[in-house]
């Protein structure tokens, strides 16, 4: 009983000291500089510590008190040896204005990093506290000079970018990077901050240089993994996989990395080199996946823009890996790309639901047959055989409770109930789905919810919302013209109502689609001059910006929509990147 009266004393006092600092912090950060003085002072009287005498020592400076915090300097001096405290006293001296004072005592104080070059951290890091650069930057130097094995390069590189010197940022960076490898990720993050994707701004092409004089003089690997990092900035693919593939000469154990700049060039649409790199991947890897992922990916780029004749040329490549490959569980990814084919782009439901039916068959893991199944539901979907695609979608959330492609099925079950005008079950799952483990599921549950509950209640019987999902469902079926005429349908007999800015919007994104770029911008506008206060006006802000930089070469125009995003819509999931895109547009050299 006694131990236990003792721990809980203890912790109690403990619990009380730390309310008491946390409350001498809340006075100095509000001004309150007489009660923080007393607080930290009762503090330093209880447990005496560097940090409440360095609070003290700010406290007093704050209120002016320039010959007591002195005294309290040069008392806290006679009781430890701790040359960081010359800095303290000289930028008390500073404060005073006694300036010839201030710098005898910062030049004693670099004198004893001569003396004993231990001292340089405390020092240096005293001179930092007090914006005192120039002398941060001395002793850091003076203390790896003496010592070799000291490496103060990231403190300095620091330090020149408060500077705003990048030239010796980078070269700072790149210092401690050849000592220390393992911090190349942390540099990308730091020097992200200074590159833009403009590879003429002056901050990339000094970067640029740097990497490559030591590439010349001292050819490391990560030289050419952070070279290779500053081109994808740009852009510029093909001299990052220029860089990617001198990296793998030279350590031919994994593709990843060279993978993975192939999923970068796909996602940004360029093909060419996408192709390019895939090739390369095919020619040099043993991994029958990797291989695999590959002629997918390469399919699927030729299946984009294909004609009905390439379509029947795609179908016999597919069925030639099938043939070199077989058909078993290592190629169903390859299945389910097959039979999405079929259905959504040869226009042959029937024979691709036949085909993953077989695929079924198979010794698939539990995981493997739920992927085929929720491509059967999709399948039975496009036919609008929607009580068969439910119980595809049922039957993966039963086998697989709680994972990701459970969560999806629900979401599918929550669409397919949408499309065939069930909103009610619709809405019932769309709620449990908003707290999903998948952001991208939990985001596309909400935007559903709200589209449904926005506009079911407003006609009691649902007609411009059920048009809405029509016109949705002939969207996933690839009519994207009837689609069109269906959502005009909508802007004209229910002008007005809630669902018109939704009907826009995916007009918009419908039009872009089909290449009919005018009156994609026609909608957009529309929608910013008209509901600039409502959910969507940011996501027109952004794609109207998207067409105008990258469609329509009138950079100028997107700069405008991108500064209202940054201006107006501080809450946008497009914040980020429409201010990152505004800075390069206006050609700042630092992002």
């Amino acid at each position: 009983m006694n131990r236990f009266l003792i721990l809980l004393t203890f912790f109690s006092s403990g619990l009380l000291f730390s309310q008491s600092e946390q409350l001498a912090e809340d006075y100095f950060n509000r001004g309150e500089f007489e009660k923080a003085l007393h607080s930290y002072q009762k503090l330093n009287e209880n447990k005496k510590s560097s940090k409440y005498i360095y609070k003290i020592i700010e406290t007093l400076q704050q209120l002016e008190r320039y010959d007591d915090a002195q005294a309290v300097i040069e008392q806290r001096m006679k009781e430890i040896n701790y040359p960081a405290l010359l800095v303290e006293l000289g930028y008390n001296y500073q404060l005073k204005d006694s300036i010839n004072l201030a710098n005898k005592y910062y030049k004693d104080a670099l004198l004893k990093v001569e003396e004993k070059p231990s001292y340089t951290y405390g020092i240096a890091k005293k001179f930092e506290d007090h914006s005192l650069l120039e002398e941060a930057l001395q002793a850091y130097k003076k203390g790896m000079e003496l010592n070799p094995d000291f490496n103060f390069n990231m403190q300095m590189a620091r330090i020149y970018g408060e500077q705003g010197n990048i030239e010796l940022l980078f070269s700072n960076y790149i210092d401690y990077i050849e000592k220390k490898p393992s911090f190349l990720s942390n540099a990308k993050r730091a020097f992200s901050d200074f590159v833009s994707e403009n590879k003429n701004n002056e901050n990339n092409l000094i970067l640029r240089k740097l990497l490559l004089k030591k590439l010349q003089s001292n050819p490391d690997p990560f030289w050419y993994d952070l070279l290779s990092w500053l081109y994808i900035q740009q852009k510029e693919y093909n001299k990052a996989f220029t860089q990617e593939k001198a990296l793998y000469r030279r350590n031919q154990e994994s593709l990843s990395r060279i993978l993975d700049l192939a999923l970068t060039t796909v996602k940004e649409k360029e093909n060419d080199i996408a192709n390019s790199i895939f090739e390369f991947i095919l020619n040099n890897s043993q991994d029958i996946e990797t291989k695999l992922t590959a002629h997918q990916y390469m399919l699927d780029i030729e299946i984009e823009n294909a004609d009905k004749k390439q379509l029947e040329i795609i179908d016999k490549k597919f069925n030639n890996l099938f043939t070199q490959y077989g058909k078993y569980e290592q190629t169903i990814a390859l299945q389910i790309a097959y039979g999405n084919f079929l259905a959504f782009n040869k226009h042959q439901p029937k024979a691709a639901s036949e085909f993953l039916k077989k695929s079924l068959g198979l010794q698939l893991s539990t995981f493997q047959e739920a992927t085929v199944k929720l491509k059967l539901g999709d399948i039975l979907v496009l036919q609008e055989r929607f009580n068969e695609a439910l119980i595809y979608y049922s039957q993966i959330q039963i086998n697989l409770k709680n994972s990701t492609i459970s969560q999806n099925a629900r979401f599918k079950v929550a669409k397919t109930s949408y499309y065939k005008g069930d909103f009610e079950w619709a809405e019932s799952q769309l709620k449990i789905l908003k707290s999903s483990t998948s952001q991208l599921i939990a985001n596309d549950a909400l935007e559903l919810k709200l589209l449904i509950s926005d506009n079911k209640d407003e006609d009691s019987l649902q007609t411009a919302l059920k048009l809405y999902s029509k016109a949705d469902l002939m969207s996933f079926q690839n009519k994207n013209e009837e689609a069109i005429s269906l959502l005009e349908k909508i802007l004209v007999e229910h002008k007005g109502e809630t669902i018109e800015d939704q009907a826009l919007f995916m007009q918009a994104k419908l039009f872009e689609k089909t290449k009919q770029i005018d009156k994609a911008v026609a909608s957009y506008e529309y929608i910013i001059a008209n509901y600039r206060d409502e959910i969507l006006a940011d996501d027109a802000l952004y794609f109207l910006a998207e067409l105008y930089q990258n469609k329509l070469a009138q950079p100028e125009k997107a700069k405008v929509l991108y500064e209202s995003i940054i201006f107006n819509h501080e809450d946008s999931i497009y914040f980020i990147e429409a201010r990152k895109r505004f800075r390069m547009l206006r050609g700042d050299v630092i992002n």
